[in-house]
C-alpha cells in the first residue's frame, strides 16, 4: 500500500511537509497505474513548485520513498502559490484514493 502523509502547521493550516512511502501492488512493476499516478502527481507537484515559484524544495527520493519539506518562504505571494500547488496535489491524491482506496491511504496531521 502507498501511504501519503501530509504534515500541516497546526496554527496556520499550511502544509509543511509530505511523505510518500510504499508500493501499491495494483499491477506488475512498471505496469502499476496506481504507483504511476501517485508518482506523477507528487513528483510533478515538486517540479511545478520549483519551476513556477523558483523555490527549491528539499527532498529525499528513492525507490518507494519521497520526503519533501516545504521551506519557510518570506515572499507571501510565492508562499500562497506553493500552498495552492500543494493543496492541488492533495485533491489529486484524494481522487486516486477514491478510485483505488485499497492501494493508497492519505493521512493529514
Amino acid at each position: 500500500m502507498i501511504r501519503v502523509n501530509i504534515e500541516r502547521n497546526r496554527e496556520r493550516g499550511t502544509i509543511e511537509a509530505f511523505t510518500v512511502t510504499g508500493h501499491a501492488f495494483y499491477g506488475k512493476p512498471g505496469h502499476d497505474i496506481v504507483c504511476a499516478g501517485v508518482s506523477a502527481v507528487t513528483v510533478g507537484t515538486v517540479n511545478a513548485v520549483e519551476k513556477l515559484t523558483g523555490v527549491p524544495l528539499p527532498n529525499e527520493m528513492r525507490e518507494g520513498l519521497l520526503k519533501v519539506r516545504i521551506p519557510e518562504e518570506k515572499d507571501e505571494s510565492k508562499s500562497v502559490q506553493i500552498q495552492l500547488l500543494l493543496e492541488s496535489m492533495i485533491v489529486m491524491i484524494e481522487t486516486i484514493e477514491d478510485a483505488y482506496g485499497k492501494y493508497i491511504a492519505l493521512r493529514q496531521t
